[in-house]
C-alpha cells in the first residue's frame, strides 16, 4: 500500500503541494487529477524519490521510499521519455538494468510484452522508426518491465487508437487483479470513471475533491434530468432550480442546481402531453471536475 501523509512541498515562495494525504491500497486504481500546474507532477516526483526535501511522509508497504524501494515502482510519464536512437531492445534493457533486473531476464520479459502488444517484429528497430502509438507501447513496457508493486500511469492512452486503448485497459486491469497499487492520472474523465473507485482532485496543490467516486457524485447537489416528450422549454427554464436545458438527439437534458427541485419539476413536466421519460441522474465526473476546479480557480 502507498501512503501519502500530510505532504507539502515548496519551491521558494510557491507552495506546489499543500498538506496532501491519500492512500492507494493493493489491487486498487486510484485517480490523481488536476489541471496542469495543480501539483500532480511534483507529487509523482516525491513518490518516486526524485524529490526528498518535502515535509510529511510517503511510504510503500510501510517503508520510506528510497533507492531500495524504487525498483518496485513503475512510471509511465505523460511526455515521451524514450531515447529515440536506441533500438527497442536497447531501450528496455537500459530501463531494466536500472531496475536491477538480470539482462537475460529483461529480454525474456520484453519478448513476452512485445507479443502481448503485437509488435514483436520491432524488437531490433530504433525507437524513432516506430509510430507514436507503438512508441507509447514501448514506453508502457518500460514502466511494467520490473513487474511493479506500485504503477503510476500519467495519460497512458496518449496517441493510441481505440483498439490499442482496449489492449492497454486489459493489461492495466490484469496488474490490478494481481495486487498492484495503481495511480491513474488523465484529463479524460471518462477514462477515470472507468477505472477509479477513489480519487483526489488537486487545485493549486490542495485537495478540493477526495473520496469514493460514488460518494462524490451522490453528495454533489447538482443533478441532470433526462426527459423525452413534448415540453415547453421556455416555461421549464423559468422553474426554480433549473440552470440549463439542452436538446441532445431526441431528449432534453435539464440541469438543476439541487436535487430538492426534482419533485417540483416532475409536477410541471407531468402537465405536458406525450412524456415518455423522466430520469434523474448524477452528473458525470467531467461536469463535477469542471464546476469544482473552475470555482476554485476563481477564488
Amino acid at each position: 500500500m502507498l501512503k501519502v501523509s500530510n505532504v507539502s512541498k515548496k519551491y521558494g515562495d510557491l507552495l506546489a503541494v499543500d498538506n496532501l494525504s491519500f492512500e492507494v491500497n493493493d489491487g486498487e486504481i486510484f485517480g490523481l487529477l488536476g489541471l496542469n500546474g495543480a501539483g500532480k507532477t511534483t507529487t509523482f516526483r516525491m513518490i518516486l524519490g526524485l524529490i526528498d526535501d518535502y515535509t510529511g511522509n510517503i511510504t510503500l508497504d510501510g517503508k520510506k521510499i528510497d533507492y531500495s524501494i524504487t525498483d518496485k515502482i513503475g512510471f509511465l510519464t505523460e511526455e515521451r521519455s524514450l531515447l529515440t536512437k536506441l533500438t527497442v531492445l536497447e531501450q528496455i534493457t537500459y530501463y531494466g538494468v536500472l531496475k536491477s533486473i538480470p539482462v537475460d531476464e529483461i529480454e525474456k520479459r520484453l519478448d513476452y510484452w512485445l507479443e502481448i502488444f503485437g509488435i514483436s517484429e520491432y524488437k531490433n528497430k530504433k525507437i524513432k522508426e516506430l509510430s507514436k502509438g507503438n512508441q507509447q507501447k514501448i514506453q508502457f513496457i518500460s514502466a511494467i518491465i520490473n513487474d511493479p508493486k506500485l504503477l503510476i500511469l500519467d495519460e497512458p492512452f496518449s496517441g493510441l487508437d481505440p483498439i490499442n486503448v482496449e489492449l492497454f485497459k486489459k493489461v492495466i486491469l490484469e496488474f490490478k487483479d494481481k495486487g498492484t497499487s495503481i495511480i491513474f492520472s488523465s484529463h479524460r474523465m471518462e477514462h477515470v470513471e472507468l477505472f477509479c473507485d477513489r480519487l483526489v482532485v488537486l487545485v493549486k496543490g490542495q485537495s478540493v475533491i477526495s473520496g469514493y467516486l460514488k460518494d462524490i457524485k451522490r453528495d454533489y447537489k447538482k443533478k441532470n434530468i433526462y426527459v423525452k416528450g413534448d415540453i415547453d422549454v421556455d416555461k421549464i427554464k423559468k422553474c426554480k432550480g433549473v440552470e440549463d436545458i439542452r436538446l441532445e438527439k431526441d431528449e432534453y437534458i435539464i440541469s438543476i442546481s439541487d436535487e430538492k427541485y426534482t419533485s417540483t419539476l416532475f409536477k410541471e413536466i407531468s402537465k405536458f402531453d406525450n412524456i415518455y421519460k423522466f430520469s434523474v441522474e448524477d452528473p458525470s465526473l467531467n461536469e463535477i471536475f469542471i464546476s469544482t476546479v473552475g470555482d476554485s480557480y476563481e477564488k
